[in-house]
């Protein structure tokens, strides 16, 4: 009997110093893992069967939630900003939450209160970096915030040293050892949740293309791996998602390939989709107008011989994004899906379904962004590797803020370089 608890106990992952850690966090934690479903979900429904049951609820659901995307998306930028912030603040609190309802039987002082101030640290910093990066000539003009952009890295620091003075403070004899446990939770679930969020405000501000087509390749997976998994699904994928099969995840793969193919061609032929999206400075209000650049622009290209017999084309019109959306779609099915994968087994250590219980049949908004942060991450660093060059405009700008000696200097530089060249003496015969 003792060999197959053992065995059980591996099964799930646990060990035993996983047994010893519960004794002193004080047992399981006491979060919501069953769903508040409508009252009016419950009767329509109460003839089928929960599988089925399920099905519609998380159907329902899931056509809300796609109907809400649609809306901010219409509402521009600056509420799909607000969105990302207010989606950041309810998955820290639920991971949070976790924590606190772990060690909440100690006492420990100031655990909520810490873990919200560096929260508010962090945020300050990282988007403090955008506003300097992104509204360089609002923030010039402005003395209060001219000062702030100068002295804004000095100033977080400041700001994280007192919560981390704070801590040490804060720590109580016999429980050093939980609360340092707390204290690199809070750092972990910053570095998931803020760092990656601050990532998707940088990818929207290289255009709504880069923030809409991924997120929807990752709901498309999403819903089309449920899809094929549901009826067809007889496979188990992975233990730590009992759920997942095979079928499920090479027919979401090939399905949002595709989708990402078609939503890219639809997308790339509007300017406010694909132009950067920057403020103006006379207006004081975001703009998404531009000439759209290359990636944007119908090229031809030549179709492999072996699938010309099968197409019966040789060439094919699309555009050059097309190309990056297949990259976009495949990260969002076969990596994607491993943030999911991490989510569950952090479930399954402290033995919880969800995160919360917000979104009836869907779990918390954690649940629903797993997959995401782990995909903003990746679409930066394809934007950094293959897509962003040199920004002339933002050079400019520093430029001219620059003392008159200083703008000569560079001047007088810049002009050698292009002698040296021999690109200026060709401009002034021309």
């Amino acid at each position: 009997n003792l060999q197959e608890s053992e065995s059980e106990n591996k099964l799930d992952g646990e060990t035993a110093s996983d047994s010893e850690s519960k004794s002193e966090f004080g047992g399981s934690p006491p979060v919501p893992t069953s769903d508040d479903t409508p009252e009016v979900l419950n009767r329509a429904l109460s003839n089928l069967s929960s599988r089925w049951k399920n099905w519609w609820v998380r159907g329902i659901l899931t056509l809300a939630m796609i109907t809400f995307f649609f809306i901010i998306i219409y509402l521009g930028p600056m509420v799909l900003m607000t969105i990302v912030m207010c989606v950041q603040i309810k998955c820290f609190h639920e991971i949070i939450t976790i924590g606190y309802n772990v060690y909440h039987s100690y006492d420990l002082p100031w655990f909520r209160t810490l873990s919200w101030y560096f929260l508010l640290c962090v945020n300050y910093f990282f988007y403090g970096e955008t506003v300097t990066d992104y509204f360089f000539t609002l923030v010039q003009r402005e003395e209060p915030l001219r000062i702030l952009s100068k002295y804004h890295r000095f100033i977080s620091f400041t700001l994280y040293l007192t919560g981390f003075c704070m801590f040490v403070l804060s720590l109580v004899k016999k429980h050093y050892r939980l609360q340092f446990y707390m204290f690199g939770w809070t750092h972990v679930t910053l570095l998931i949740i803020v760092t990656q969020s601050h990532l998707i405000i940088h990818n929207l501000f290289e255009g709504m293309i880069w923030f809409i087509v991924p997120i929807s390749c990752v709901i498309c997976n999403d819903i089309m791996a449920y899809m094929f998994g549901f009826f067809f699904g007889r496979t188990p994928l992975i233990k730590l998602s009992p759920k997942k099969t095979w079928e499920g995840f090479i027919g979401g793969f090939f399905a949002t390939v595709l989708f990402g193919l078609l939503l890219s061609y639809v997308m790339s032929g509007y300017r406010c989709f694909t132009c950067p999206v920057e403020f103006n400075n006379d207006t004081n209000s975001f703009t998404v107008d531009c000439e759209p650049s290359e990636l944007f622009q119908l090229q031809e290209y030549n179709i492999p011989v072996v699938l010309q017999s099968v197409v019966g084309w040789k060439t094919v019109r699309m555009y050059p994004f097309q190309i990056h959306s297949i990259a976009l779609s495949t990260f969002a099915s076969l990596i994607g899906p491993f943030g999911g994968f991490f989510a569950s087994g952090f479930k399954r250590a402290f033995k919880i379904k969800d995160f919360a219980n917000t979104i009836p049949g869907h779990g918390g908004i954690m649940d629903r962004f797993d997959c995401q942060y782990l995909m903003a991450t990746f679409v930066n660093v394809y934007i950094a590797s293959f897509i962003r060059g040199p920004n002339p405009s933002k050079l400019i700008q520093q430029f001219l803020t620059l003392r008159p000696d200083q703008q000569l200097h560079i001047f007088n530089t810049l002009k050698a370089h292009l002698v040296d060249k021999g690109i200026l003496g060709s401009l002034e015969d021309a």
